[in-house]
């Protein structure tokens, strides 16, 4: 396995990878990739988890770096990441134009963080 666990039925695990074409994240569900990850699979065989990471990792004209994660089931039976970096990677990319212009607006706002972002003038760099 590509993680430190085990999938079992008291800690599935879903399978995600970013797709090739944007970098969008996605889960494998019973249709195939989504971008809905409570729409993924719950995996709790081992042997299936990672069999649907080899045929993953196989398609690598479609997805990269496919891993397993582990996962919760919600109340309705369906997928919910277990841990905050998984769902916080769901909420999108934080690299496109308008994000940046927003980090940059909040950063240059903040003293301390302002000169970590700021464009380097010709006075800041005979301080």
């Amino acid at each position: 396995m590509s993680k430190s666990f085990t999938p079992s039925p008291a800690t599935p695990a879903v399978l995600t990878a970013n797709t090739l074409r944007d970098g969008r994240c996605v889960w494998m569900g019973a249709g195939g990739w989504t971008t809905d990850p409570r729409a993924a699979t719950l995996y709790e065989d081992a042997g299936l988890a990672e069999f649907a990471l080899l045929e993953a990792q196989a398609q690598g004209h479609v997805v990269v770096g496919p891993y397993l994660i582990e996962a919760n089931r919600t109340a309705d039976g369906r997928a919910a990441p277990a841990h905050f970096r998984e769902a916080f990677r769901h909420s999108g990319p934080t690299t496109e134009p308008a994000a940046r212009a927003a980090q940059a607006a909040a950063n240059s706002a903040d003293p301390l963080t302002a000169p970590l972002t700021a464009p380097l003038t010709a006075e800041a760099a005979h301080v």
